[in-house]
């Protein structure tokens, strides 16, 4: 199991090819397949690959039932596969973990000997947003291995692109710390996330959030 975003095309990329080398199938969900597609790109992991598998969670049913989904669920169910067949072979799948899988796995009883590796921001663990999912991989015995790198860019990165573009306003969005872009740059203008500012004199005005 590999805990990322799917909308992180690169982790999923990168995935997907050490599965490949490993002689595994990827496992990725409805919600992922439709992010996939939606890229555009043929050379990104699609659904109907070969090496790429479909297993749609219970929650997620439920969602494709209420919402009458089932045009889009039978485009992307051409290597559909059910918790059974991982059961039976678990070594041969790489599964791109979201949370809502945790109770088909636990009842597929799918989780013998998996191995759980976290790639997202250490600060959505610690922060207690994944509490159940860290009580169920303790109560499951499964151990968390972290193997992450950001996708944000360093101050110097985003120091050049300001020098480049220079922007008549450099307004932080997205960051714990907006106070420490003051001290990079001299037209730096803060708000507070939801906060409506005018973008100059005029009526135009943008919302923050």
């Amino acid at each position: 199991m590999v805990h990322c975003s799917a909308q992180n095309i690169d982790r999923v990329v990168s995935v997907m090819r050490a599965s490949k080398r490993t002689g595994r199938k990827l496992v990725i969900d409805l919600y992922t397949a439709v992010i996939l597609e939606a890229t555009g790109n043929l050379n990104i992991p699609q659904s109907d690959w070969e090496d790429v598998v479909l297993m749609v969670p219970q929650s997620q049913r439920v969602k494709i039932l209420k919402n009458a989904w089932f045009d889009l669920l039978k485009q992307h169910s051409r290597n559909r596969i059910f918790r059974d067949e991982i059961n039976a072979s678990p070594e041969k799948f790489t599964l791109l973990f979201r949370p809502l899988y945790q109770s088909d796995l636990t009842r597929g009883e799918c989780l013998e000997g998996a191995s759980y590796i976290y790639s997202q921001w250490e600060g959505y663990w610690d922060r207690g947003e994944y509490d159940g999912v860290k009580q169920w991989l303790r109560q499951h015995g499964v151990d968390k291995q972290s193997i992450h790198t950001s996708g944000h860019a360093s101050p110097g990165d985003l120091k050049k692109l300001v020098n480049a573009l220079k922007p008549w306003k450099v307004v932080p969005i997205h960051t714990f710390l907006p106070d420490q872009y003051e001290k990079m740059y001299p037209n730096v203008e803060v708000h507070e996330d939801g906060e409506w500012w005018m973008v100059d004199g005029n009526s135009t005005r943008n919302r923050i959030g």
